[in-house]
């Protein structure tokens, strides 16, 4: 009896030995690079002259980190995919990244950023998907100088997984700004998202040049449905929330078929589509969620929370914490249902779990 109890202690010790290292098995992917708007931004705009930028409580009341530049409570979705994908590490922001901390990719994401240079103007200082391209040359040549030469950096960067999700500022702060900006004046709604998608692939394809080959490409949310756009942009009209809904549809429609394109053109490579309005549009009480239509803290008149405001205490509640931006919980729920889908519109041809492996 003794025997046999001393044999199924050993097991369980070796069996909690596996689980052990498997929590500490080393990520799916090398390194994770990100490019993307505020939605990603991780600090990169802290130091910019810029009402972008969120260096200020609340922001990170539910960060182990405190408050570092994200525009939520906690944590955003990328730092949620990069904990799925094995990282024990946050990918740090391009602003602060230094000498071996490349090694595990870089955070380019900049508040107010879009994929047109000029979106986001109005708020100040703002790193373009075009500058972020340039900031990832610079990061390419320093990781030249520590794997030794171009080749061994580029075989490196093949394998990791890259993330491009912009074109919310390209509506919210362009196209539907039009005291700022000229774009719905010149373009009808699926002109606007033809010459955008024309413009993205262009830089998709730069980045693939620059060795990218595991490329994820969310398409817009739902960015009407914000309450800022419902009450700073459409002053309460239905109708209006509707229509800036709908302009966006186009946009992601033809982000599908650019997928379908470079998969064809480019096909030592991965290019996958991640429906994140698609994984939205369910009755958000079924998740949990109680409040919809207002953010966790109280707003200023740019959507952002007022500094050193007092928020909501039932954050896991809410699925805006500021006027703009979704809760960790949400991030949360749409990381998890990008890395492994629900259902099978939630990503096409498939999610990041099989694009990485």
């Amino acid at each position: 009896m003794a025997h046999k109890i001393i044999k199924s202690l050993f097991l369980l010790l070796v069996l909690l030995n596996l689980v052990s290292n498997c929590a500490h098995a080393a990520p799916q992917v090398p390194c994770f690079f990100i490019f993307g708007d505020s939605l990603a931004d991780n600090g990169n705009n802290n130091n910019l002259v810029t009402a972008a930028k969120t260096n200020y409580r609340p922001y990170g009341i539910d960060f182990p980190n405190g408050t570092t530049g994200r525009f939520t409570n906690g944590r955003t979705t990328v730092d949620i995919i990069g904990e799925l994908l094995g990282f024990n590490q946050f990918i740090p922001p391009f602003a602060t990244a230094r000498g071996r901390d490349i090694l595990v990719g870089v955070n380019y994401a900049s508040g107010a950023a879009g994929i047109r240079d000029e979106s986001g103007r109005q708020l100040g200082d703002r790193i373009s998907l075009n500058e972020q391209l340039l900031n990832h040359a610079a990061t390419i040549n320093r990781l030249i100088q520590l794997l030794g030469t171009g080749k061994e950096a580029t075989n490196y960067l093949n394998k990791c997984l890259f993330y491009v999700s912009l074109g919310s500022n390209d509506y919210l702060n362009n196209y539907f700004m039009p005291s700022n900006y000229t774009t719905s004046r010149i373009y009808t709604q699926d002109q606007y998202a033809k010459i955008l998608i024309d413009q993205y692939s262009l830089q998709i394809k730069l980045l693939y040049l620059l060795g990218a080959r595991k490329i994820a490409l969310p398409g817009l949310g739902s960015i009407g449905s914000i309450p800022y756009s419902f009450s700073n942009l459409c002053r309460n009209n239905v109708s209006c929330v509707t229509n800036i809904n709908n302009a966006v549809q186009p946009f992601n429609a033809r982000l599908v078929s650019l997928v379908d394109e470079l998969n064809r053109e480019l096909n030592d490579a991965r290019f996958i589509y991640l429906n994140t309005s698609g994984m939205s549009s369910g009755d958000p009480s079924m998740l949990g969620f109680r409040v919809i239509d207002t953010g966790c803290c109280p707003a200023r008149s740019d959507g952002q929370c007022i500094q050193d405001s007092t928020p909501c205490q039932n954050r896991t509640e809410y699925v805006f914490w500021d006027a703009i931006h979704p809760t960790e919980a949400v991030n949360r729920f749409i990381a998890s249902r990008s890395y492994n889908a629900s259902l099978p519109s939630d990503a096409y041809p498939t999610d990041i779990s099989h694009l990485v492996n």
